[in-house]
């Protein structure tokens, strides 16, 4: 393999302190100006996703992202309001306060900009990025990749130390006007474009990557490779045996479902299994 690219392969490993990691999930609810808005206040709001990253991180996931899910539908970059990357600076900061463990931040859908704004105001440690490099339509609508301005923003900010974690062939998207290029291809687009770690995905939320994307996508890059979908306990321990890690959601749920609670019962079997491929 032909490395194009001078970011180093250590992101796992400098932001985690070991060669593979489990980073859960937080689910924000929905934020002020979201759809799905209930009124809640932000004491509530962090109480809600403090209770979940008590239950990940006490019972042995080495790591968060929080992300938020619960504004769905989703708006396009352009058409994210700053408040969405202030509240989600405050839930990371309490987190971050409460628990010494490396977060991340996801703005959905697919807004490097903003999360990048909210980490470096909470001190997150990367975040991620669903097309970081590329095109794809989503049920957004097209989605161009981002790296160009979302770099020189971060260098804008002072915050390089803030690492990318971008999806190679992400889920609930259509990639035919990349259809003439490999998932290979699309992978080594990833170093190119400066991201720190790479991350695999099934079709959807939930939804696992076959053994045979996973190790086309590890065969075409440097960098640390995570699956970020569809990860259980049933699978783990051969993700891990072809992976950097896994990131995990809905398994880690009452009854599997994302917009539940986080349930402590699920995370402890699932780590307790997870430390076969540790």
């Amino acid at each position: 393999m032909t490395v194009i690219s001078s970011r180093t392969s250590g992101a796992i490993e400098d932001i985690f302190g070991r060669q593979k990691a489990l980073i859960g999930m937080i689910h924000c609810p929905p934020f002020p100006g979201a759809p799905r808005y209930s009124g809640a206040s932000l004491d509530e709001i962090c109480e809600i996703c403090l209770r979940d990253a008590d239950r990940l991180i006490e019972n042995g996931m080495h790591g968060l992202i929080v992300e938020n899910h619960g504004d769905i539908p989703f708006s396009k970059p352009e058409d994210i309001g700053p408040e969405t990357s202030a509240f989600l600076a405050v839930v990371t900061r309490r987190i971050l306060d409460r628990f010494d463990v490396p977060v991340g931040i996801n703005v959905l859908a697919n807004a490097p900009i903003p999360a990048f704004a909210a980490a470096a105001a909470s001190g997150a440690s990367f975040i991620r990025v669903n097309q970081w490099a590329n095109a794809y339509v989503a049920n957004e609508g097209f989605m161009e990749g981002r790296a160009a301005e979302a770099t020189r923003y971060r260098a804008a900010l002072r915050a390089e130390h803030i690492r990318v974690f971008a999806d190679a062939h992400v889920k609930h998207g259509a990639h035919a006007i990349t259809a003439d290029r490999t998932i290979v291809e699309l992978t080594r687009d990833l170093a190119f474009f400066d991201a720190d770690c790479v991350i695999a995905t099934g079709q959807r939320t939930g939804n696992s990557a076959t053994t045979e994307e996973i190790s086309e996508i590890a065969g075409a890059t440097h960098l640390p490779l995570l699956v970020g979908s569809g990860v259980t306990e049933e699978n783990v321990v051969p993700i891990l045996g072809l992976t950097n890690g896994v990131i995990v959601a809905s398994s880690l749920k009452e009854d599997g479902v994302w917009w539940n609670p986080v349930e402590a019962a699920r995370v402890k079997h699932f780590v307790s299994r997870a430390a076969e491929g540790l």
